[in-house]
């Protein structure tokens, strides 16, 4: 089983990635918060620290919403555990159900976090806009504007069950 990168293993794969120093803040913000939440939640917070620092990796390539294969596709180049991987795979939005998976371009299979640490930094990433820190009524006000009802109810779903596994609205951590 391959090991989870340190801090600083991370950002130098970001770096080597191609990242920009705006992707690589984002990252680093998105740690900050995804850390706080995992102590509360008593999730493994080394996993979630190189998972939140390495979810946008694909972003070296595109900022469109394929750049969650393209994140897989380096870190299976690098050999980067599996747990990684999902992280990677299942960070987009508050996760995307296979039916609107096709519709975005992408392979008809769920995108959904699963695991306590995915659904952390997937959480977390819908908690930082680039990098600054937002409450979940932003990003859920823009899916309404935008039409994706769905994916609203799904950020709300989600903010519920990680605020209740934590005892504090996230909104305040």
């Amino acid at each position: 089983m391959n090991p989870i990168p340190d801090t600083k293993t991370c950002i130098d794969l970001l770096k080597k990635a191609g990242c920009s120093k705006e992707v690589i803040d984002h990252c680093k913000a998105v740690r900050g918060v995804a850390v706080r939440i995992a102590k509360k939640a008593g999730a493994d917070v080394k996993l979630v620290e190189a998972g939140a620092l390495l979810h946008d990796i694909g972003r070296s390539r595109t900022h469109g919403i394929r750049h969650v294969l393209e994140g897989v596709e380096i870190a299976k180049k690098l050999g980067l555990s599996e747990k990684i991987i999902r992280i990677i795979e299942t960070h987009v939005g508050a996760g995307i159900p296979s039916d609107e998976a096709k519709k975005l371009g992408l392979p008809g299979k769920d995108f959904i976090p699963k695991t306590l640490e995915e659904k952390i930094i997937c959480h977390a990433d819908n908690l930082i806009e680039n990098n600054k820190r937002q409450n979940i009524e932003v990003e859920v006000e823009k899916a309404l504007l935008k039409g994706m009802q769905s994916y609203a109810t799904r950020l709300v779903t989600l903010h519920k069950e990680l605020s209740s596994i934590c005892g504090i609205d996230l909104n305040k951590i």
